[in-house]
């Protein structure tokens, strides 16, 4: 990373793994850093407020206050996100599917939907895919499509802002050990160790 001295970012989902090591790169290199989890005491960051992609008005609220703090916005990380179990398509529940539907699509649309208004020129959203967006796999239908989706959407919005000095990425880890897997397996540690 060049030295980021003078910038500002958000970096959703930064109270655990691969969001918290990104808020602390950002900030290494200079960057004034607003992090924003559900679980605001192990957020890590400068500014660190309270943020559920999944609900509107937390959304709202979230990026108005750090904007506020930040005075001004530079880059954008969208990366909160979670798996939800390893069933087959037909054995996942409705509500498991909308959970990680709302959380991959819908919450990293509607952060890039809030957030860009307030990108100043130079600057840089990440949306955080997998390489599930990239190849799929057995056993996470709705987790595979989330972030082919991503991809899709990142691909689309950079057509979009053609003409206009905003860099756009997506960044398509593959598995990294993390708070994800437990999420993923609600908390079994056997289950989230297994490969």
């Amino acid at each position: 990373m060049a030295g980021l001295g003078g910038k500002t970012a958000i970096v959703t989902g930064a109270s655990s793994g691969i969001g918290a090591a990104t808020a602390a790169a950002l900030a290494r290199e200079g960057a004034r850093v607003a992090g924003g989890a559900r679980r605001v005491d192990e957020l890590q960051t400068e500014i660190k407020l309270e943020l559920d992609v999944t609900d509107r008005e937390s959304c709202e609220r979230f990026v108005e206050t750090a904007v506020g703090k930040l005075g001004g916005l530079d880059i954008l990380i969208n990366n909160a996100g979670l798996g939800l179990g390893r069933d087959p398509f037909w054995k996942s529940t409705e509500e498991d599917e909308e959970t990680v539907l709302e959380t991959n699509v819908e919450g990293l649309i509607r952060m890039t939907r809030l957030c860009l208004p307030h990108i100043r020129d130079g600057g840089h959203i990440v949306n955080m895919g997998s390489i599930a967006g990239r190849q799929a796999y057995e056993n996470a239908a709705v987790y595979v499509a989330s972030k082919f989706a991503v991809r899709g959407f990142t691909y689309a919005l950079r057509e979009d802002l053609l003409g206009r000095p905003i860099r756009l990425t997506t960044v398509d880890p593959g598995l990294v050990e993390t708070n994800f897997s437990r999420v993923r397996f609600r908390g079994d540690e056997e289950k989230a160790k297994a490969p």
